[in-house]
């Protein structure tokens, strides 16, 4: 992975953790715009670690492959790179 796995990680647990409270509070049945909001907070802290996960491959393995990969390799990057974005305008 091209991206700071320090930094990746540390959104990811912070985003599990947050998504534990959010579990508590189902299960304690609290206020759903209140359940709502901290599920949209979990949802950005994902798109968050996701988009630095992509700027990271875009800077990493995308450049490379362009810059010294076959026209198959940098291909195949460009092929990925649009796949991902089609999920994310889903």
């Amino acid at each position: 992975m091209q991206a700071d796995s320090k930094t990746v990680l540390n959104l990811l647990k912070t985003a599990r953790g947050q998504l534990d409270a959010v579990i508590r509070m189902v299960e304690e049945d609290r206020y759903c715009i209140d359940i709502s909001n901290q599920l949209m907070a979990v949802e950005s802290l994902v798109a968050k670690t996701n988009a630095i996960v992509l700027k990271a491959h875009i800077a990493g393995c995308v450049q490379s492959a362009c810059r010294c990969g076959s026209d198959a390799e940098r291909t195949e990057k460009l092929k990925e790179i649009d796949g991902v974005i089609d999920k994310l305008s889903r």
